[in-house]
């Protein structure tokens, strides 16, 4: 494959999801948050509450706040902001009018928990589909970032802040229910952004301490068909200098991985960590094809 083709690819890639995540986040809001009066945060749950207040549609209102705070991102952290978060801006709004005027959307279920369980799941989906392509769904991450540029406090407390704010006016127009509903949303949101976030990027580490080193190297690089790197250590009760095999797997490998090791030592020390997101040769980037020094 091409440079270009490569470029072209990703390029369609981005688009393709930035398209989707869009597309998801508006169905959610539109079948479980809006019908149900869920609190939410974000551009959505303020236009929520000036909806009770304004002569106009939900979506027509967060049309205008993301158009007003791209602007004003612009105008603050520099025309890059609006590049990367403009297909958004106006893609939410709109896909979120589309999906309102589908009949019946509104009646997927009648049970609030229900909908704020699927609320929370879909949204936390869309929005990581977005954020890993590196594009944002724009709205109070703009205000976010230019209350941080305005007064340096932390980024992550400017996003708390800006939620307690949105949530807590859809609070004064709520029973305290909603807010409960609120919670299970919240969590599940961000932890399924979380996980969509490292989908197909968390890998294994595995790290095995034994005499037999070379051996379990060895066998790594050809029975496994896994990368190795060899650690210098110096083990603590008889301070003898040896080598440990460091090796990062897929998830699917670990059984055979360590049953290779115990078969090589049964004694062998070996520590298992799951890492977030491995990048490089071998698993971003492909494979390099060489003569491997297993004698």
């Amino acid at each position: 494959m091409t440079k270009r083709t490569k470029k072209l690819a990703g390029l369609a890639w981005t688009c393709a999801s930035i398209l989707a995540g869009n597309a998801l986040l508006a169905f959610a809001v539109a079948a479980f948050i809006i019908p149900h009066g869920l609190i939410m945060g974000g551009t959505t749950g303020l236009a929520i509450v000036l909806a009770r207040v304004l002569p106009a549609e939900t979506a027509t209102i967060v049309f205008v706040l993301n158009g007003a705070l791209l602007a004003l991102g612009g105008l603050v952290l520099g025309r890059k902001l609006v590049t990367t978060t403009l297909a958004s801006s106006l893609l939410y709004p709109a896909f979120l009018a589309l999906m309102q005027r589908i009949p019946g959307i509104g009646a997927v279920t009648h049970d609030p928990l229900v909908a704020a369980l699927f609320g929370g799941v879909l949204m936390g989906a869309s929005l990581g589909v977005v954020m890993r392509v590196g594009s944002s769904t724009g709205g109070m991450d703009i205000a976010s970032l230019v209350l941080h540029k305005w007064t340096h406090i932390p980024v992550s407390i400017c996003v708390y802040i800006m939620d307690i704010l949105v949530i807590g006016g859809q609070a004064l127009f709520s029973s305290p229910e909603p807010v409960l509903y609120a919670l299970v949303l919240l969590v599940l949101q961000s932890l399924v952004l979380d996980k969509v976030m490292i989908m197909g990027l968390a890998q294994i580490q595995l790290f095995a301490v034994s005499q037999q080193y070379d051996e379990i190297r060895r066998r790594i690089l050809t029975e496994l068909e896994a990368g190795a790197t060899m650690v210098e250590i110096q083990t603590g009760a008889m301070q003898q200098r040896q080598k440990g095999v460091l090796c990062v797997i897929p998830r699917r490998k670990l059984y055979a991985a360590t049953e290779l090791i115990q078969t090589v030592d049964p004694a062998a020390f070996i520590t298992i960590t799951q890492v977030k997101e491995v990048r490089g040769r071998g698993f971003t980037l492909e494979r390099s094809v060489q003569k491997l020094d297993v004698d």
